[in-house]
């Protein structure tokens, strides 16, 4: 019973790194990712699209962003879109390519990025003491209904904050690694 508890949270907390993960990814750095364009939302013939889904989008170097679109149709839609985006990008559009550039980060904004990932890394944080506490709960539940005995409870408990600390640190790993690329130029 408790075993299959700890199994139940350990899938919920991957869910939590693999979205932590994604949500950094997005935030702008002075290293190309194709994740800091593929969800931009283009307009095109009065539809909205991701941009992911309307052209192939690679990095070639280590501060530029390669766009292919599949069709030359949508060149400039998207090439507006990336203008008006808040990445502050310099395009260069040669004939179906589209070249975006990431300029170096300022002070001022890889502070601002900084705060961003604590405010994620906090989130995290937070939704880890989330689905323990559920753990936890459903552990004393099993407890108080007689499914499991004291021992077990205690061994659960322990099994528990064991994969707790393993995840918080799996947070403060990625973290100090987005740190890292903040501060390199």
């Amino acid at each position: 019973m408790s075993s299959q508890l700890i199994e139940e949270i350990k899938t919920e907390l991957e869910k939590v790194i693999q979205f932590f993960n994604q949500e950094l990814s997005k935030l702008h750095t002075s290293r190309a990712n194709p994740s800091l364009v593929e969800d931009l939302i283009v307009l095109f013939a009065g539809q909205e699209m991701p941009l992911k889904q309307l052209a192939a989008i690679s990095c070639p170097g280590a501060r530029q962003i390669l766009i292919q679109p599949w069709s030359g149709d949508y060149l400039p839609s998207i090439e507006q879109v990336l203008q008006k985006s808040s990445l502050g990008l310099t395009l260069s559009v040669d004939k179906q390519i589209i070249r975006a550039t990431i300029p170096a980060l300022s002070e001022e904004r890889r502070q601002s990025v900084n705060r961003l990932v604590e405010e994620e890394t906090e989130k995290t944080r937070e939704t880890i003491r989330h689905w323990r506490q559920v753990s936890w709960k459903k552990i004393q539940d099993a407890f108080q209904a007689g499914e499991i005995s004291e021992d077990k409870k205690f061994k659960a408990k322990d099994e528990l904050q064991e994969l707790i600390d393993e995840y918080n640190q799996k947070v403060q790993d990625i973290k100090k690694k987005k740190e890292l690329e903040i501060k390199e130029e």
